[in-house]
């Protein structure tokens, strides 16, 4: 069994408005369709048991960058989603949050019937994969989110939260079929988060013998099995600094959208119209589609696509997330005719922010961005969960050039 890896999350309640979530499940859906269409089922799978990927897809889709909450609202959204849509796309989603978590079982054994699966070694699968992280691994988290992700070619990957109460803090778990050996023989590739000292392991080649014969425990220091896994551990703060992105990559796309657009990007793209805003929530929306698993190390630069629902870095552009949507959506219903034109385009557009990276150097201010898209918020239908952005004061001036 290969447990992919973790994120350590501030914790953060209230809920989603609903003018973000049905715009999260719309987003979601497309982005999953695009991965399918250009990569396969099993990618899918992959992308969702990254911790980095994972965090930078709830980031691009409004969510607060750092927070608990994108495990609860992306798997919701998505199952929302999908789910409807499941014997076309060949994914399905089973449990959540709270009580619903207990409700995969029976959601699994239904999948099962309707695709030839076993049904049984699905609920196995699920319910040991929660057993590993809530008891064999005791680190103080206790699971309240558990959702089993798979595909119709019986193919997995497990996405579950934890909550210490002690400290604030939740741990999300991440897990893939791929590469099955076994649950309790060291099942995972390494367990990250901030090192409490010694925590119980039953999974350790070591606990052989207190497995077999129920004798002893044995404990081992966390560090030594965390430093081979993807570890993702997130700060406090709520608004973005530049120590939170990285700087080139970040400043590449705001140049390549806002400054020095190419004469032949409406050819190319096929948006005839489609202005800066729009091109730079584009260019990170494909970044999370197209984009190799080493450009997710800093979430928080991909809530410059669609910024996040508390305001930070700065409010959600409804006009530009729904103009987003459109041209995705558009690309897909295109490409089930046979016309892969716009989706290819799409993906051009990361090649080309890839290649125009290479000899970027960034000379710009974050703090600066941050207050232009506030000043604009209210041009592009920015919202927060406190209300609608306002125009600003006569006096407050807007920042139009970054560079």
């Amino acid at each position: 069994m290969k447990r992919s890896g973790t994120a350590d999350l501030p914790l953060h309640y209230g809920q989603v408005p609903p003018w973000l979530y049905e715009r999260m499940s719309t987003l979601g859906l497309a982005i999953v369709e695009v991965i399918l269409a250009d990569y396969g089922k099993d990618e899918v799978l992959r992308r969702l048991a990254d911790p980095f990927w994972f965090q930078s897809f709830g980031v691009v889709m409004g969510m607060d960058w750092h927070s608990s909450g994108i495990t609860t609202s992306v798997m919701g959204a998505l199952k929302r989603a999908i789910n409807p849509n499941s014997k076309s796309l060949g994914i399905y989603i089973a449990g959540g949050k709270g009580k619903f978590s207990k409700d995969a079982p029976n959601e699994l054994l239904k999948i099962a019937d309707s695709t030839g699966l076993d049904g049984n070694e699905l609920v196995r699968c699920s319910k040991l994969s929660a057993k590993v992280d809530n008891t064999a691994i005791q680190d103080g988290y206790q699971l309240y989110l558990h959702n089993f992700i798979l595909s119709d070619q019986g193919n997995w990957a497990v996405v579950q939260q934890g909550m210490h109460d002690s400290d604030g803090t939740a741990r999300r778990y991440h897990w893939l079929s791929e590469n099955v050996s076994s649950f309790v023989n060291e099942p995972h590739t390494g367990i990250s988060g901030v090192n409490r000292g010694n925590i119980l392991n039953l999974t350790s080649a070591q606990a052989e013998q207190s497995r077999n014969g129920i004798v002893d425990i044995t404990k081992t220091d966390s560090e030594k099995w965390m430093q081979d896994f993807q570890r993702l551990i997130l700060p406090a703060h709520h608004e973005v600094l530049a120590s939170d992105v990285d700087m080139k990559k970040l400043g590449n796309i705001l140049w390549l959208a806002r400054e020095n657009q190419p004469e032949n990007f409406e050819e190319l793209l096929m948006l005839k119209g489609v202005g800066p805003r729009t091109m730079q929530s584009l260019a990170l929306v494909s970044e999370v589609i197209h984009g190799a698993p080493s450009r997710f190390t800093d979430p928080a630069r991909f809530s410059f696509a669609h910024g996040g629902k508390d305001g930070h870095p700065f409010p959600v552009p409804t006009k530009t997330y729904d103009e987003t949507i459109s041209i995705l959506r558009t690309g897909i219903e295109k490409a089930k005719l046979g016309n892969t034109d716009k989706n290819q385009a799409i993906k051009k557009l990361h090649e080309i922010a890839v290649k125009t990276e290479e000899n970027f150097t960034p000379d710009f201010s974050v703090e600066k961005v941050i207050e232009e898209e506030r000043q604009n918020s209210w041009r592009f239908g920015g919202k927060t969960v406190f209300g609608d952005a306002k125009p600003p004061k006569p006096n407050d001036g807007i920042q139009l050039s970054l560079f």
